[in-house]
């Protein structure tokens, strides 16, 4: 079974319904360290020795957050800069993370009609998320697409329901080797054929 660690990133976590639901059904998995950044780092003072040994310890990076600003919250960012470091996440020495699977998991206000060409958005989710996966492929890590919560400003209880048991399904699936020839071509995990629900 895959060790996965969920590297979280919320600095309203409080405040935040879709985040909590899905954050508490899958935080006490078995083999799943989830791993909530701002209360380890309030003050952004990154263990870094530290940080790099939980990434050694697990098989699956998932870097959980909000899209803030088509992004995510700066001390994730903060985190990226600091520990993968050259010659160590990458680089000619670099090859800690090499075979690592690595995603995000996403939430975000806006609704998937507005993250196209034609939204308000101009442009997908993928788009605004290649930082990320250019990030894990520069660290030799295989980059799967996102699983994304969206539109949660005006997410009924049933659907966050779904979306949640459907989060658990995906870490399921990860401890048991999911593997990029699984899904074919899909811009979101949500859309793959062993998460979706009848």
């Amino acid at each position: 079974m895959k060790k996965i660690l969920i590297l979280f990133s919320h600095p309203k976590f409080e405040k935040s319904r879709v985040n909590n639901t899905l954050v508490n059904h899958i935080k006490d998995k078995d083999q799943v360290t989830f791993h909530d950044l701002y209360e380890q780092y309030p003050d952004f003072h990154i263990d870094v020795a530290k940080e790099k040994e939980l990434l050694n310890q697990h098989d699956v990076i998932i870097w959980h957050h909000p899209f803030y600003w088509y992004s995510c919250p700066p001390l994730m960012k903060q985190w990226i800069d600091m520990v993968l470091e050259f010659n160590w996440a990458y680089g000619p020495k670099g090859k800690a993370l090499q075979n690592k699977i690595c995603l995000n998991a996403i939430t975000t206000g806006g609704s998937k009609e507005v993250y196209c060409s034609e939204g308000y958005n101009s442009f997908t989710v993928k788009h605004f998320l290649r930082p990320f996966e250019q990030t894990a492929k520069l660290c030799g890590m295989t980059y799967f697409p996102p699983y994304a919560v969206m539109g949660t400003h005006n997410l009924s209880d049933e659907l966050l329901d779904t979306y949640t048991i459907t989060y658990g399904k995906l870490i399921d699936l990860l401890q048991a080797n999911l593997t990029l020839k699984d899904f074919d071509k899909q811009s979101f995990l949500n859309d793959i054929p062993q998460l979706k629900t009848t």
